[in-house]
């Protein structure tokens, strides 16, 4: 055994000998490696939760962490903010949140429909929202004066909500880290996760973020963080981003594809920055249950982030937003708690969730229609109603297909959720794909781009701008002003109309083109797009399609393109 994992088996033989004993008989095995399988079963139950991100910064309305200006250690992608690192590093000596009150937040969280909260404790920028004896940048240095994390996990145990804390590796303040001094952050580094895990009460996750310096200056620090945190709380969950594969991953400003053997958890903004930024764009109730709808479907958990203000409140329009969630999501909330994604997976058309021997139908497109047909494969349906309320759904069911029928005055303008009742257990039916439903000529077709957002070809390739699905997308590099996306129809079709999804509205210029005969044709010039404008042409024959962009305010982003006959 390594010196260090000696020391660190001796303080934890101080606090916690039973689990010690336990370890050392069973060193080989490396149990710590492994989470309670109870405990991830009730994490994915509670499915959906608040993130919140806070500091000091938020007083200047720039990002946290990533807004402060000075050299940014460990990592390999270099870049710095705009907020001179004098000036960020000594906001803490202003940061007084009179308002805030931690009761207030949990009540919002439990308004939203949230299960659980997780709170950055110290992100990038090293200051610490915790009261620590290892630094004097921390909350308790700050006019404020008062342990942000113990008040919020008091709170949260009165009012029943599971509590965790982020926690960044990374902390380009400590003058040690990333340096030929590390060893000293690790000491720094472990002792501060000794004391969230020992001063808190019980953590239902402690969600790591930032672990991209180079591995060799970690040691054995990441197998002693695991250690350490399970021997003091043996349920606690711990995610990817702590230098080993942890318990879930955590797919960030994007809802991950369907999977229901690795957990997964999509970590995502309610506005555009994490942190608190003055009139920050929001998303409409829409996205917002859209989210939630297609992680669920997917099989996942959704830890939907606000950034409080400087007075210490969650900004009002926010949390009026987050109010009108959890009112639509309150007598829904079967089809979402306790489930599992599938067995029909995710797409243009909706997804679906399931327990016991039900499905849940979350049906976000009809198309323009009434009925909804979904293939059957090798099981049947004994009923479907309308959740809420009841309501019985008409539906016919053969061998191979599903045919259910909702008037249009009963769609649910969000999301009509239709819940099946089966004769046998959802959980056993293996995952279905439902073909594309809304029509469009590109769907799934191939495509290429002139750029890929850092090259993340299967997170923001141009692929994902013809899935018929509006929550993936394809992205540029920042600061890109003209590109291409393009897609091959592989025969020749008439084109007249295309709807573009932009994620943000950045594009000013933009020319539509399309293959005729081998040859592109311009058959539109635009200006401005947005979210989800249709653009209309005199149809083409064609056999492809190209959207150039010759002027963008910043990186272009799509959502969806979809192609259609008139």
């Amino acid at each position: 055994m390594k010196p260090r994992r000696s020391l660190l088996l001796a303080l934890l033989a101080l606090t916690c000998p039973t689990v010690v004993a336990s370890q050392s008989t069973q060193e080989d095995e490396e149990p710590w490696l492994e989470p309670a399988p109870e405990s991830i079963e009730r994490w994915q139950d509670m499915r959906y939760g608040m993130f919140i991100h806070w500091g000091p910064n938020c007083q200047l309305g720039g990002e946290i962490g990533w807004s402060r200006k000075g050299p940014r250690r460990g990592r390999a992608i270099s870049g710095t903010g705009t907020i001179p690192m004098e000036e960020y590093d000594n906001l803490y000596k202003t940061f007084d949140p009179v308002r805030f009150d931690a009761d207030e937040w949990v009540q919002l969280a439990r308004d939203a429909g949230m299960r659980y909260m997780v709170i950055t404790s110290k992100h990038h920028d090293g200051f610490s929202m915790f009261a620590s004896e290892h630094t004097d940048y921390d909350v308790m240095s700050t006019p404020f004066g008062r342990d942000v994390v113990g008040e919020l996990a008091e709170a949260c145990r009165k009012g029943g909500l599971a509590f965790g804390v982020y926690y960044s590796p990374r902390d380009w303040y400590h003058p040690d880290f990333a340096t030929e001094r590390h060893e000293r952050y690790l000491e720094f580094y472990l002792g501060q996760l000794r004391e969230l895990a020992s001063n808190y009460g019980e953590l239902l996750v402690l969600w790591f973020d930032g672990f991209d310096s180079p591995r060799e200056l970690w040691k054995d620090a990441p197998e002693e963080s695991f250690e350490m945190l399970r021997g003091l709380q043996p349920r606690i969950l711990l995610n990817n981003r702590g230098g080993l594969p942890g318990d879930f991953d955590t797919p960030e400003q994007r809802i991950r594809g369907f999977d229901r053997e690795r957990p997964w958890e999509t970590c995502m903004t309610l506005c555009q920055q994490w942190s608190w930024k003055p009139d920050d764009r929001m998303k409409s109730l829409e996205q917002c249950i859209h989210t939630l709808v297609r992680t669920a479907g997917g099989s996942g958990n959704l830890l939907f982030n606000v950034g409080p203000m400087p007075d210490g409140r969650i900004e009002p329009r926010q949390a009026e937003r987050l109010r009108q969630e959890g009112a639509w999501l309150k007598p829904r909330g079967e089809a979402f708690y306790g489930t599992r994604g599938g067995p029909y997976r995710p797409g243009g058309w909706g997804a679906s969730t399931h327990e016991g021997q039900r499905i849940f139908l979350h049906v976000l497109d009809w198309s323009g229609g009434e009925s909804l047909e979904l293939p059957l494969e090798g099981f049947a349906i004994t009923g479907a109603r309308l959740l809420p309320g009841g309501e019985e759904v008409r539906f016919e069911q053969t061998d191979a297909l599903l045919r259910l029928s909702v008037p249009r005055a009963r769609q649910d303008a969000i999301d009509t959720i239709v819940e099946l009742s089966l004769e046998g257990e959802a959980a056993v039916i293996a995952p279905i794909r439902v073909e594309n439903r809304s029509g469009s000529l590109a769907a799934d077709r191939p495509a290429s781009a002139s750029n890929v957002f850092r090259n993340l070809a299967k997170k923001y390739g141009p692929g994902n701008a013809f899935d018929d699905d509006f929550l993936t997308r394809w992205a540029t590099d920042a600061g890109i002003s003209s590109c291409w996306i393009q897609v091959d129809l592989g025969e020749v079709q008439p084109i007249g109309r295309a709807l573009i999804d932009e994620w943000q509205p950045r594009i000013q210029n933009f020319i539509i083109e399309c293959r005729v005969e081998g040859e592109w044709r311009t058959v539109h010039i635009g200006r401005k797009l947005g979210r989800k404008a249709e653009v209309r042409f005199d149809a083409v024959e064609a056999d492809g399609f190209r959207l150039y962009v010759h002027e963008a305010s910043d990186g272009p982003t799509i959502n969806e393109i979809q192609l259609f006959a008139r």
